[in-house]
């Protein structure tokens, strides 16, 4: 996997930020569940194709083995294909997975009135997940050597309700090696856009919109100070979805607007 994770350098970064929201999977994927599954390896090589098939538990719990809450009617089905290609005679990946829970969640519109009193929200059947990743060298001077320029992408398609992602792409180039003179710096430059599904909660006559669409950039370069040292100036630029957030004052609430962030920064990495 070697090529696939040098183009997805800057593409992880710039997840960091938007991790719950960016991977619209997880709201039907819990990070620790109870579950089986199986890897399909449809030719000799092991990295030229894969395919993975799994069930798991929708009730997912870090405190519990599992065991206690596996239900017919919450589970997790999920599959996923990775495969390698050599477009324009240059290392890629194209990958293309799906999860969906039958589980009954919180639906995201809400009329709030005598069902919250009584706590009988209204509910929602299923929730459904579809992404798309690639990754695609434009220049690779030597196969298997992790030096070049490529592209990288993601689609992703949620339900929207209850998730609250409808959409999400990205879209960066990432790069290392390239000066003959600098063969061990690195840089990258990335976009993200959520298209955040907002909830509806009204109460009488009024409705409160909390979220709205988040979009985000990055871009870095890593200056190989030596091959075990590298020092890479960054800069975030993140328009996030929540719009607002209440605060508590000495006269009452007040509601305070956030607005787009710009994060500068200077890390040092030593690789051992």
């Amino acid at each position: 996997m070697k090529h696939a994770g040098c183009l997805r350098v800057a593409g992880s970064r710039l997840r960091q930020q938007t991790n719950q929201t960016v991977k619209e999977e997880l709201f039907t994927f819990p990070y620790s569940t109870l579950g089986a599954g199986m890897i399909i390896l449809p030719t000799k090589d092991p990295k030229a194709a894969a395919v993975s098939l799994s069930v798991l538990s929708s009730e997912g719990k870090v405190t519990t083995s599992g065991f206690d809450n596996l239900n017919g009617n919450k589970l997790t089905f999920a599959g996923e294909t990775r495969m390698r290609t050599d477009f324009f005679g240059f290392t890629g990946h194209q990958l293309v997975g799906y999860t969906y829970s039958n589980k009954e969640f919180k639906s995201l519109d809400q009329r709030l009135g005598s069902d919250v009193l009584t706590g009988s929200l209204q509910g929602k059947m299923g929730s459904w997940a579809f992404y798309y990743n690639f990754d695609q060298y434009l220049y690779e001077p030597t196969k298997g050597s992790g030096k070049g320029v490529g592209i990288f992408g993601r689609f992703g398609a949620a339900d929207g309700n209850p998730n609250l992602v409808n959409y999400f792409f990205s879209l960066g180039l990432r790069g290392k090696g390239i000066m003959a003179c600098r063969p061990n710096d690195q840089f990258g430059i990335g976009w993200y856009y959520i298209d955040v599904k907002n909830p509806s909660l009204s109460l009488t006559s009024v409705t409160r919109e909390a979220l709205r669409d988040e979009q985000g950039f990055e871009a870095y370069y890593s200056f190989a100070v030596t091959p075990w040292a590298l020092l890479t100036p960054d800069i975030q630029i993140v328009h996030p979805a929540q719009k607002n957030v209440i605060e508590s004052t000495g006269s009452g609430l007040s509601r305070q607007s956030i607005n787009t962030a710009t994060v500068l920064e200077l890390r040092l990495q030593l690789l051992f």
